[in-house]
């Protein structure tokens, strides 16, 4: 729950594969703590991914649902950009290197983006099959620091001194409150109607 660009409040759980049982009930129960009805609300955010297929989807039908009924905007906030401004917050990185958030999409492959630290966009979110000789020539040159649940896969391959590892960052909503403010108050709304989650890729059915 954010106000004036400051979280007063917050609800989160990390439990695999409990999104559609339990999303409701956190808002429920958020909503009653800070005692705010649905109906003073001002916006609605939302994470728009990259990340998990099932989690988007059901993150992202709850938030525009709740916009229709209620006849509210609708924010939304990129998964890597959350754990950037983590790390920025936390002052973990030095100035002048680069920041590598990764979400893991399995295997060897993870979600990414490439950014500065003054968040000048080196290579803007991607899906990339890690390997030995990834981010190469921009190690050679800089220090990268690599953060997320995707990064632990780079860090048993890399080799180079200028890989700096972080550990436990993740995409929190916590996180939402500046990135979140800023676009409200600047009116960068989504199309409710066309707004869909970032997959980044296809989503394959087990037979």
């Amino acid at each position: 729950m954010i106000e004036d660009g400051k979280v007063i409040d917050s609800e989160s759980i990390n439990i695999k594969k409990s999104h559609s049982e339990f999303i409701l009930i956190l808002i429920k129960n958020l909503l009653k703590r800070v005692k705010i009805s649905l109906n003073q609300l001002s916006a609605i955010a939302v994470n728009k991914g990259p990340g998990s297929y099932t989690g988007l989807r059901i993150g992202v039908s709850t938030a525009k649902g709740l916009c229709f009924s209620l006849d509210l905007p609708l924010l939304s906030v990129n998964s890597l950009d959350l754990m950037i401004y983590d790390v920025k917050k936390k002052n973990l990185v030095e100035s002048g290197s680069l920041l590598c958030p990764m979400i893991d999409a399995r295997r060897m492959e993870v979600y990414t983006k490439i950014v500065k630290d003054d968040l000048t966009i080196i290579k803007d979110t991607h899906a990339k099959i890690l390997s030995i000789d990834s981010f190469n020539s921009l190690l050679k040159i800089n220090k990268i620091n690599f953060f997320g649940n995707g990064s632990s896969k780079f860090k048993n391959i890399i080799k180079s001194n200028n890989a700096v590892f972080i550990e436990k960052i993740i995409p929190e909503a916590i996180n939402f409150n500046q990135i979140v403010h800023d676009k409200y108050l600047k009116e960068k709304f989504e199309d409710l109607i066309n707004f869909e989650p970032n997959y980044l890729k296809d989503y394959y059915f087990k037979k």
